[in-house]
């Protein structure tokens, strides 16, 4: 199994020595107007998860379609557990707590590396991406919501640019990982009405 491209890339980031680091990380000018505002990127969160539930439940796990979504779904969680879990171990400060990207290991309340929300929309469009962009180009303009997120999460000095780099590729590896799995991992522990989806009950 190769690893995903996203992931050996953010390896290398982070392998870099501390100065390259300090030199890649940095503030940007803070801007929350317009589309960075708070409030977007919580709407772009919300209707990610809104997407992969509905269609997880709405096509069921017996059609291409379903199975993708279904995929996403485990890809969200894994995703989840992943960027949670770097949280707590890194305990990195955020621009908005500090000018110095090297604070890493603050303690409780420095939870910048890696970005959740990038995380999250990056494993939720992944197995679309992998499943269907081959054969439709147009499914790798999916790209552009967690490429909005990282975007916005540095203007906003929720993250340093590494955070969401990493966000990123770490969403990518677990919906690779997800999309490997023919079978699902949440549509196992379902009863079978889950897999027929409620499209096909009506």
């Amino acid at each position: 199994m190769r690893m995903p491209i996203g992931f050996l890339l953010t390896l290398l980031v982070l392998a870099f020595a501390q100065p390259a680091r300090a030199q890649f990380d940095h503030k940007v000018p803070f801007d929350e107007s317009g589309i960075w505002h708070r409030n977007v990127q919580q709407g772009v969160e919300a209707l990610t998860v809104a997407t992969v539930i509905g269609g997880s439940l709405w096509f069921g796990g017996e059609s291409r379609t379903g199975k993708t979504f279904w995929q996403s779904f485990d890809s969200s969680a894994l995703g989840a557990v992943g960027a949670t879990a770097g949280k707590y171990i890194f305990t990195r400060a955020r621009p908005s707590q500090t000018d110095d990207p090297t604070k890493w290991f603050q303690g409780k309340g420095h939870y910048s590396f890696p970005s959740g929300e990038v995380t999250l929309t990056s494993s939720a469009i992944a197995p679309f991406v992998l499943e269907y962009g081959y054969e439709h180009p147009a499914v790798y303009a999916l790209e552009l919501l967690p490429l909005y997120d990282a975007i916005a999460r540095v203007k906003t000095h929720s993250h340093w640019q590494t955070d969401v780099l990493a966000g990123y590729s770490l969403g990518f590896a677990a919906g690779y990982v997800a999309h490997q799995q023919d079978n699902p991992w949440f549509l196992r522990a379902m009863p079978h009405g889950f897999a027929v989806g409620i499209r096909s009950q009506f």
